[in-house]
């Protein structure tokens, strides 16, 4: 076996190496543009979508902060923000410690109030009768 590997003899160099390098530079092109697309433009969009969630802060916003704490938007100031967190308790906090918004001050008009408030309170209703409905296939089922 080794003596047929020692016989074969050794590949020339084509006269055309120029091939072999065009695809080099193609396959680094294409994992660039891949990085580009799953990394760094995705990664863009979010530090977007942050900075305007930042910038969007306004009093009475029921935010959580980067260390998890729920509060309140009391005071907001240029580069911190004052979150009430109990009756006494308020704490103040860089903008950037400011994780997500999870209930915007509704500046909706009272209309609109009141048909969030319809829809919502209609999506309860329906949830509880699929539950009663579900409840009664389950007895059902028991007494078979």
């Amino acid at each position: 076996m080794l003596s047929l590997l020692t016989a074969m003899p050794a590949p020339e160099a084509s006269a055309a190496g120029g091939g072999s390098m065009m695809t080099t530079f193609i396959t680094f092109g294409l994992i660039i543009a891949i990085f580009y697309f799953l990394i760094i433009r995705p990664q863009k969009k979010r530090e977007k979508e942050t900075k305007e969630m930042l910038a969007s802060i306004k009093k009475g916003d029921k935010v959580v902060s980067i260390g998890g704490i729920h509060g309140t938007v009391m005071i907001v100031k240029e580069t911190t923000v004052v979150i009430k967190v109990d009756d006494n308790t308020r704490i103040e906090f860089s903008r950037n410690a400011i994780s997500s918004i999870v209930d915007r001050k509704s500046d909706a008009p009272p209309t609109a109030r009141k048909k969030a408030k319809k829809t919502e309170e209609a999506a309860v209703v329906e949830a509880k009768e699929v539950d009663a409905v579900e409840a009664e296939e389950v007895e059902e089922k028991s007494e078979k």
